[in-house]
């Protein structure tokens, strides 16, 4: 599976991506489906810590599956969504079995 790593108005660095890379990739073991993963790293605005934003688009036939979540570091946020996008898969998976 292809992951794209997109980071807005900052630099990651290469451990980064390998964590985010290695995380999404072991979700096309769930489905066989996944097409590529696209995965946005953004800083929000405000003055508390939860600032990291990591969005996750799976490409998959039919409709994409999406997950975002806003945390602590980059790291936790990946996980949050990475297992957000778990259960998606899983449902997703089931209605197609079901056809």
């Amino acid at each position: 599976m292809n992951v794209n790593i997109q980071s807005v108005h900052f630099k990651t660095d290469r451990k980064l991506e390998v964590f985010i890379s290695d995380r999404v990739s072991k979700l096309s073991g769930i489905f066989d489906g996944v097409i590529s993963g696209e995965v946005t790293l953004r800083l929000d605005k405000s003055d508390t810590q939860e600032n990291k934003i990591t969005e996750i688009r799976l490409v998959i036939p039919g409709n994409d599956l999406f997950a975002r979540k806003q945390c602590k570091t980059f790291e936790e946020a990946t996980d949050i969504a990475v297992e957000a996008l778990r259960r998606q898969l899983s449902k997703h998976k089931d209605k197609v079995r079901r056809r």
